[in-house]
């Protein structure tokens, strides 16, 4: 958003949240709290009280807070922990809510192996079994082949064509695609978060908040807890994850998500293709918000989730060729593109 446009919505957003609580411009005090990859952008708001908000501006037509506003209803009458919404004008695109502090759960963590790490972790996957047993995934838009072949098709176009400059597709790739479309339709249907990472989830009083939910969907079971156990932030053995994984599964079962016929061995091959899946999407849009939308310090993560991919098509043997490519020529690409840039792509992000 150019400058002046951004100055001005700030100013609109200062007078809207001025009225909403009778108070005169000057004494409304409101400061840019953070932004994200999309254009919405987060204002604290301290009242003369003390009191403290936190305003979403998600400026029309690029953005729509509806879907927001009405998920946080939704999953406020489910019991799920979401913030409270004070005020709305979705035509302006500003919404009012809970000042949840400024303590994502990455903050709790302390190294990959570390207990606390590991406790968040898993109170974090307790979050999901609440959200999908409360919240029903019915009005969510379906997370079916189109969305899944559009989110896919990101890695070729943006971080194969237009970062690394590789025209062709990679072998094996159309086989690949089908294959991970496939396995998450398999799945059962419940309610995804989407962007289940640590940096949406806000710990307040020890306790752990939905933040970032409108892009929810009716879609596979596997997808919330992958974007956990393989996001941003950590990297887990082979054993850990499998350890997870096996445990959702039983859980799944025993409240009724999953059916009892659904092994060990094939709940975690599906886990394995919705990771590599995500993957595959995250290192796309990555690429898009650099070199389509300027943005900085996404390159600086894409050798964290090329770890993810290769780690979970360790677990899809049937797709090789596709592996081997990445070994032989992505890594090696990927890596020397990387120090071109003036990234070092063995530093931790």
């Amino acid at each position: 958003m150019p400058q002046a446009d951004t100055a001005k919505r700030f100013d609109a957003l200062r007078r809207w949240a001025a009225k909403q609580h009778n108070l005169p411009i000057d004494a409304c005090d409101l400061q840019l709290a953070a932004g994200d990859a999309s254009f919405r952008r987060y204002f604290r708001l301290r009242l003369p009280d003390g009191t403290t908000r936190m305003l979403m501006d998600a400026p029309t037509p690029q953005e729509d807070g509806r879907p927001f506003a009405a998920i946080a209803r939704r999953w406020q009458a489910a019991g799920l922990p979401v913030p409270n919404l004070h005020a709305l004008d979705l035509d302006e695109g500003f919404i009012e809510l809970d000042d949840l502090g400024d303590e994502p759960l990455q903050v709790r963590f302390h190294g990959d192996d570390a207990p606390d790490t590991l406790a968040w972790h898993d109170h974090a996957l307790d979050l999901i079994h609440e959200l999908q047993n409360r919240a029903g995934p019915h009005d969510l838009p379906p997370y079916d082949a189109a969305l899944l072949g559009r989110e896919l098709a990101l890695f070729p176009e943006w971080c194969l064509r237009e970062w690394l400059g590789i025209p062709e597709f990679p072998p094996g790739w159309d086989t690949l695609r089908e294959s991970l479309i496939d396995s998450a339709l398999a799945q059962p249907v419940v309610t995804v978060h989407r962007d289940f990472d640590a940096m949406n989830l806000m710990v307040q009083d020890e306790r752990l908040y939905l933040i970032d939910f409108q892009d929810a969907v009716a879609g596979p079971i596997s997808y919330d807890p992958i974007s956990l156990l393989r996001g941003r932030y950590c990297r887990f053995p082979p054993e850990r994850f499998e350890a997870w994984i096996e445990a959702f599964r039983r859980r799944a079962i025993a409240d009724g998500r999953l059916s009892s016929a659904t092994t060990t061995e094939t709940f975690l091959h599906q886990a394995q293709a919705m990771a590599a899946q995500r993957a595959l999407k995250v290192l796309g849009i990555f690429c898009r918000l650099t070199r389509r939308d300027g943005r900085e310090g996404y390159l600086q993560r894409l050798p964290h989730f090329l770890g993810h991919l290769e780690e979970s098509l360790a677990g899809l043997p049937e797709h090789q060729a596709f592996r081997d490519w990445l070994t032989t020529h992505f890594r090696p690409a990927l890596e020397a593109r990387l120090m071109a840039d003036g990234v070092d792509p063995g530093a931790r992000p």
